[in-house]
Order: C-alpha cells, then structure tokens, then sequence
C-alpha cells in the first residue's frame, strides 16, 4: 500500500527552468541562519517573503548538517519541526514542503503531517528505513552524496577519482532506493557540495556537473552560502556570499540543472529569471 500526500508534488514548470528551494531551519545552530526564526511569526514572515519572491519548493530542517554540529535525535527533531510544519500547511496549504532529516521517524511524520518531499543529505547510507517509509508514501526524494556525518565528513575529503567516486556512490544509493519500491520518477540527485568534499573539489564538481546529467536524472545544487564561497571571496560571514551563490546559480542555469536549494531566494530567483531565458530559452 502507498499513500499520496500530493496529487501534483512537483512546482509548477518543473523541469522547464531552474526551481528555486527555499532554507528555513528550525535550529539554534545552523551555519546560516541558525536561531533566527524563533518565533510564529517570524517564520511566517520568511515563509511569505519566499512565496512573494518566487519560491517552488520551501525545505524545512530541524536537525543542522554543518559540519560539527552535534545530532539531536529523532524525538526533539520532531518537536522542533511539527509545530511548524502545521502552521505553514494552515495557513498556505498548497505550498510544497520539503523536510531536511535523514531519519525515518522524523521522515514518518513529517508526511503525516503534509509534508511532501524528504532531503536526505545520506541519500538513505544513514537510517534505510527513511526508504521504506518514502516509498510508503510516494513522495519526491533527495538523495545527496555525503560520507560520514556531520562530526567526521571533513576528514572524508580523499578521493582517487572525485567525479567518477561521487557518481558511482549515487548510482549505488539510487539502486538501494529502488529495490524499495521508490519510483524512479520521485527520485532527485544532489552530488553534495560542500559534504566530505574540499574547496577545489567543490569546484571540481561545478565544473563538471555534465558528469551527473548521465544518470538521467533531475538534479539538485545546494551550494549556498557554503564555506568554499566563503574562502573565496573572504568573507566569514555567511550572510554576506550571496553574491558568491549567485554566480552559482547562474551556472546551474547554463547546465539545466533543474533546482537549487539557496537561503535568499528573491536575489536568487530575479538572477534566475534573466540566466534562464539566456541559458535555457
């Protein structure tokens, strides 16, 4: 048995233009924006701005993946995110949710609840029941590569053959996915910028992200506001590499990649608006 939570669980013009994922984390301690939103209406607010401002997809978290960050558990993940999940769904239902979380207890109630997307940064490595449980539900799934956690995965940096190690390591995590019964239509890859991987072969990967349009299918960049941005332009404050994510999303655009998760959306979507009718007509 399988439930559908959304009908249509894909924005609108899907695949026809670079999507824009929206970040809200619900954490104390997220490299970004940790502790901002702590309150009803703060969040509502942010959640209006992005709609406002050309948001497809709104990717809620309550677990930080920084590097370092400590893990919380399941059960505060929940009550973290619950609350909030149902206000946006109260008061703007038809907004498509995606919930940040490699466990499956989180995953679980997260689409009990109206959630309708799951973006696992371990691509299911970390609890394989968060498989089961996005194929109970029938539902879009991220699967990002990563190695490691969030304790560890800077040690996890060498590879022999980046590109060709990363592409195999999804092929392996897709393969996993669907001997669960998850459709091949709900799957997206995220070759994980910034996880387990160093400034150059971040690099690396943008330069090549032709390698990963191989797998045939849609793709996901989150390189917002990463550390690698931030070596680059010098600048420690995360706030202040937008400019560094939009050159970014720029080039995401030039390769049809089909959605990028960023933290400013409105800076992101009127650069995305000009970069796809160059890029993408």
């Amino acid at each position: 048995m399988q439930i559908i939570n959304n009908k249509n669980p894909w924005p609108k013009g899907w695949r026809q233009k670079t999507s824009i994922m929206g970040v809200i984390n619900l954490t104390p301690d997220s490299f970004s924006d940790g502790g901002d939103l702590n309150s009803s209406k703060k969040f509502l607010d942010q959640v209006n701005h992005f709609l406002c401002n050309g948001v497809d997809v709104i990717d809620l978290g309550a677990q930080s993946t920084r590097p370092g960050a400590e893990e919380v558990g399941s059960n505060i993940e929940i009550k973290r995110l619950i609350p909030y999940l149902k206000l946006i769904k109260s008061e703007y239902p038809d907004v498509l949710i995606s919930i940040d979380t490699f466990n499956s207890e989180v995953a679980y109630e997260a689409l009990l609840n109206g959630a309708n997307w799951i973006n696992d940064v371990t691509g299911g490595r970390r609890d394989k029941e968060i498989l089961d449980v996005v194929s109970y539900f029938n539902c879009p799934f991220v699967i990002t590569h990563s190695r490691g956690n969030s304790q560890n995965m800077n040690k996890l940096s060498k590879y022999d053959n980046l590109l060709s190690e990363v592409k195999f390591s999804l092929e392996n995590l897709i393969k996993n996915a669907l001997d669960k019964n998850i459709s091949k239509d709900n799957i997206i890859v995220d070759p994980g910028i910034g996880f387990s991987k160093d400034i150059n072969q971040n690099l690396d990967i943008l330069r090549n992200l032709d390698v990963f349009k191989t797998i045939n299918l849609p793709i996901l960049i989150g390189a917002s506001r990463k550390r690698f941005i931030g070596e680059i332009l010098n600048e420690i404050n995360p706030k202040e590499r937008d400019i560094g994510t939009l050159a970014i999303s720029c080039l995401c655009s030039q390769f049809n990649i089909d959605i990028v998760r960023v933290h400013n959306v409105k800076m992101n979507f009127q650069i995305l608006k000009v970069a796809d009718r160059i890029y993408r007509k």
